[in-house]
């Protein structure tokens, strides 16, 4: 029994895997044309289909939103009955069908082009009513499906659904669009986090801050730490620009070396020149930093050095950027 299901699954996607590549092999003048109508259409990208054909229609929709591309999916059946008001004549409609000759989305062709909303097809019979009546075709036949009665759709579905991912992905790189576009699609999403969230969206600002002056001792710097709880103080100078800072790893060397706290200045122990950021880099991009770095926390500063806020590793992980 084991042997048996493995070898069926291998079977399954064997066939699939040379369905796509074979299709891969006819993307021509059809597939460059039904971009254009994609990416010039003045309104939305309408996916319809019955059935398996209407799942993947479902995803290929959604898909294409997430791109760039305005898209959502219409079941030809319910359009018959009052959703064909969802389509207006500046859409483009992708009609999905295996056998081009699907009576629910037949039914609504005419209407469409009556509005005058373009109409591309995905049958895998370019010499079906559907093929035969759309502005594009693309032909995603396949030689059989992976169901050993040849039944079930399965390879067929496979190729259609690829060939959506074909579609989607040619525009978005036709359009230029970033991993930053795909975020603002995604704001929920941890790539949305990454991509969306800047340091002053995060970051201690105001009395949060931790400072003292550079005439105070340790101790005072300490007590600062101590009250803010960031594990780190700002040490500024008398124009309030950042002149170092001090640390727990800045406290444990003092400990290390015997250095009296209570007494030492903190322009003794603190460390200059340590890293800043500005307020406008990603949060992200503030992690990589900081892990470059080995420290958990960081100074903001503005154009003249002075500190406007301060980020901890904890802020981060909270947000959900790392």
């Amino acid at each position: 029994m084991a042997e048996s299901l493995i070898a069926s699954a291998k079977n399954t996607l064997t066939t699939e895997a040379s369905a796509i590549k074979a299709l891969a092999d006819t993307i021509d003048q059809s597939f460059v044309r039904a971009c254009e109508l994609m990416m010039s259409s003045e309104g939305r990208v309408i996916v319809t289909g019955m059935g398996k054909s209407g799942h993947v229609g479902t995803k290929i929709a959604a898909t294409l939103a997430s791109t760039g591309t305005p898209s959502f999916f219409v079941h030809p059946g319910e359009a018959s009955h009052g959703d064909l008001g969802m389509i207006t004549p500046k859409d483009v409609v992708l009609a999905l069908s295996n056998s081009g000759t699907t009576a629910e989305v037949l039914t609504i062709v005419p209407l469409i082009k009556r509005m005058g909303a373009k109409l591309i097809s995905m049958t895998g019979n370019p010499e079906s009513p559907l093929a035969l009546e759309a502005e594009v075709h693309l032909n995603v036949s396949v030689e059989r499906e992976a169901c050993p009665l040849d039944l079930a759709p399965t390879t067929s579905t496979t190729v259609a659904l690829a060939m959506g991912d074909a579609l989607a992905v040619a525009i978005l790189d036709a359009k230029g669009f970033t991993a930053e576009d795909f975020a603002f699609s995604h704001p929920g999403g941890a790539l949305g986090r990454r991509l969306l969230l800047r340091v002053f969206d995060l970051m201690s600002t105001g009395d949060d801050i931790p400072k003292v002056s550079e005439d105070s001792l340790t101790k005072e710097a300490l007590m600062e730490m101590s009250s803010k709880g960031l594990g780190m103080t700002c040490v500024i100078n008398i124009k309030g620009k950042l002149s170092g800072i001090f640390t727990d790893g800045d406290l444990r060397r003092c400990l290390d070396s015997d250095t009296n706290i209570t007494s030492a200045p903190i322009t003794s122990v603190m460390t200059r020149n340590g890293k800043t950021i500005s307020q406008n880099i990603l949060a992200a991009e503030a992690l990589n930093i900081m892990e470059d770095a080995a420290i958990t926390a960081i100074v903001i500063v503005d154009s003249n050095q002075m500190p406007i806020g301060v980020i901890h590793l904890h802020d981060l992980l909270k947000a959900g950027v790392a």
